[in-house]
């Protein structure tokens, strides 16, 4: 990905449209936790230093095109004025002659916070009004700052189309760090190169999984998904949670993987299981699973493999829990993947999601290379697919 970042412009006396992901929660009007905020300080640091101000543009939750008062961006905005430490505006439209006036009188140093830009359902739209939508928005830059990688894939007018309009368009250092460790770091691995997927669903990885195999050393395939995989080679599951009307599509899966000459794809050996899923619930070990249990996390002969796999390893890329990590003692095994991944001198990609969920549950956040800020985003990455907020960006040369 040879795209121009913030370090390849000037900001003096220019003003910077920022598309930032500040989507994040709130409870009584004061936002709860503020990791998104804080991931987009340092580009917002690098546009002020320089003598440029910044124009913000997010959305927040799904108001689907209406006023949604509880969606608004006002408590983001007071949110970041305390973690800058100086006064940050906010404007209650994103368009309009109110917006115009706001910018206007912008000074260098400054931050202005649009609002919500999905109480517009042009922002969203696929016809023309998305054009035009993101045509009324570039009127607030002189270039284009996209640092919202949580919405890259989405074709959106903040996110892709305003780039149709508004150039040059870079990455800010968030989204930068995303290409570096999703796109360039995996596209040129250190090897040993393992994966880790998990999940609840196969259907969500199919297209992951089918991309993976040409590109890892070895595949390590936990969670509900395995259920799938292991129903379509004729193996006992019990009650585990199967999709049925995939298991032509999981045992293709099984074909490629076996014909794949480069990686090696496993399953769980054993599983830990209960007759019902909750905390406290009665466990069994085993390799078959009977008609009136269901697997609920992977089993100790199965961590053991997976973990002396992964502390062998340059290079792993973790999507998805191992079990049902939110609910002891079904945690088990996402804690020991989770704690043998930080175990490691590897470089170590959380790929966004329950993953990302999972290692700060278990306090291990600051033992891994990279966590994605984005899980839609960084699962599309990992198909293989171009995410439109980063092909809409400027090339470098």
């Amino acid at each position: 990905m040879n795209k121009m970042t913030v370090r390849d412009v000037s900001f003096a006396g220019k003003r910077a449209l920022v598309r930032v992901d500040f989507n994040v929660p709130l409870k009584a009007g004061v936002v709860t936790d503020d990791t998104r905020i804080r991931a987009a300080l340092p580009t917002l640091s690098h546009i002020l230093e320089q003598g440029g101000s910044a124009v913000l543009m997010s959305h927040l939750g799904r108001p689907d095109g209406t006023r949604d008062p509880e969606a608004s961006l006002k408590p983001v905005a007071e949110c970041l004025s305390k973690l800058v430490g100086k006064p940050v505006q906010f404007v209650d439209d994103c368009i309009g002659d109110g917006v115009r006036e706001k910018v206007k009188n912008l000074k260098a140093g400054e931050i202005l916070v649009l609002e919500n830009v999905r109480f517009h359902k042009a922002e969203t739209a696929k016809d023309d009004s998305c054009r035009e939508f993101a045509k009324q928005l570039a009127e607030w830059g002189d270039l284009f700052v996209n640092d919202a990688f949580g919405s890259a894939h989405r074709p959106h007018a903040s996110v892709s189309r305003v780039t149709e309009f508004l150039q040059p368009a870079v990455a800010g250092f968030l989204l930068e760090k995303e290409i570096e460790y999703l796109v360039n770091k995996t596209a040129h691995a250190e090897r040993p190169f393992v994966a880790i997927l998990g999940g609840a669903k196969v259907s969500d990885k199919i297209k992951v999984i089918q991309n993976l195999l040409t590109k890892v050393d070895v595949l390590l395939i936990g969670g509900a998904m395995a259920y799938t995989l292991l129903k379509s080679k004729g193996l006992k599951v019990g009650s585990s949670r199967v999709e049925d009307d995939k298991l032509d599509l999981a045992s293709d899966i099984l074909i490629d993987a076996e014909e794949s000459r480069k990686c090696q794809m496993l399953l769980p050996c054993d599983h830990v299981v209960a007759e019902k899923l909750e905390a406290g619930a009665a466990t069994q070990v085993v390799k078959d699973i009977p008609d009136n249990m269901m697997g609920l996390d992977i089993g100790p002969e199965t961590r053991k493999t997976y973990k002396d796999l992964i502390q062998s390893a340059k290079t792993v890329v973790w999507n998805g829990p191992m079990g049902v990590f939110e609910i002891p003692p079904f945690d088990e095994g996402t804690r020991d993947i989770a704690q043998a991944i930080a175990n490691t001198d590897c470089v170590s990609i959380i790929g966004g999601g329950d993953s990302v969920a999972a290692i700060a549950k278990f306090g291990l956040t600051d033992k891994v290379t990279h966590i994605s800020t984005g899980g839609g985003a960084s699962l599309e990455l990992l198909e293989g697919r171009d995410l439109p907020g980063l092909t809409s960006l400027t090339d470098k040369g």
